[in-house]
């Protein structure tokens, strides 16, 4: 009975998340029949299809770090990946530097650069053999603050519109014209959903202890720096492009434990998909929930996610 019941979860679950994923390019504003097409083919289409590719990796990252980590608040931040994008960003909005590179907005290259270089550095410590849990998350600490200190005297130094454009790229956006955010963003998201959905076996046994996973020949050091390395690499590509997105990587996870089960079989693509619903519906309703306005989808994602944490750990 336990097992035909969660089944039926899954499946509800999965119908849901299909009917916001469909559903969502036809929520927003009326507009002219003649305009009609357009706007749901180049407006509409690109960013579900962007929302779902950022959602899921966020999703699955999430779930994974929180595994690897064994800490239930960790979050595809931990490593220092949005501080070190953050910092990037700014650095582009602040200082001389030319508006395109290599056909890419500067702001989008800055980021992936910034993101990259704290994910190698904390992939590089991962790695390292006799590397513990606790040295991993320190060292992502450490860079997250660093990061931080230095963004913070870069808006110190920076004129209002730099300061102004700062704000607006760090509350995320998932605004796009025609699919070269999905051409950007989908093999990334492949590529890194494959990969931590193939370790879904090794993270099974790292629940149970570091010690345990070793004697049934899971290489620990190993697992934990691939999910470290392309982890971070995934978020920082969708940091790079959308802005930093909060809340979605921590309480996703969560939502699945709760509903389906904390097994990682279910856990990884069940984060996967429930993060790019969430992350869809989250910005159709950033569209229509201010009139005429439209909301940037970090803020609804936070206000939705931070009381359905608090939520869900009152009923655990």
């Amino acid at each position: 009975m336990s097992k035909l019941s969660s089944r039926r979860r899954a499946l509800t679950g999965v119908a849901l998340c299909l009917v916001v994923l469909l559903g969502a390019p036809f929520v927003g504003d009326t507009v002219r029949p003649e305009a009609a097409e357009f706007v749901l083919w180049e407006l509409r289409v690109p960013r579900v299809m962007v929302g779902a590719l950022v959602g899921g990796i966020l999703g699955i990252v999430g779930a994974a770090f929180q595994t690897i980590f064994n800490n239930p608040l960790a979050t595809p931040s931990t490593v220092g990946t949005v501080a070190g994008a953050t910092l990037g960003a700014l650095m582009a909005l602040v200082l001389p530097v030319p508006a395109v590179l290599a056909g890419l907005p500067v702001v989008t290259v800055a980021a992936f650069a910034g993101a990259v270089g704290t994910s190698l550095v904390v992939g590089a410590v991962a790695s390292r053999g006799q590397t513990r849990v606790e040295d991993i998350l320190l060292v992502g600490i450490a860079l997250t603050l660093g990061a931080s200190a230095i963004s913070t005297g870069l808006q110190y130094t920076a004129d209002m519109l730099a300061l102004f454009s700062a704000a607006q790229w760090s509350l995320g956006h998932l605004a796009q014209l025609g699919y070269d955010g999905v051409w950007v963003l989908g093999p990334v998201a492949v590529l890194c959903a494959a990969v931590l959905l193939s370790q879904v076996r090794g993270l099974e046994a790292l629940v149970a202890g570091d010690e345990l996973a070793e004697s049934r020949g899971v290489h620990v050091r190993q697992l934990r720096a691939a999910v470290v390395i392309v982890g971070a690499l995934g978020v920082a590509v969708c940091v790079a492009w959308c802005g930093p997105i909060a809340f979605v990587g921590l309480i996703v996870p969560h939502i699945v434990r709760r509903v389906f089960g904390s097994a990682q079989r279910v856990l990884l693509p069940g984060s996967l998909v429930t993060g790019a619903a969430f992350l869809v519906f989250c910005d159709a309703l950033a569209r229509v929930v201010a009139s005429g306005r439209e909301l940037p989808v970090g803020v609804v994602t936070a206000a939705l996610g931070a009381p359905a944490l608090v939520v869900l750990i009152r009923r655990r």
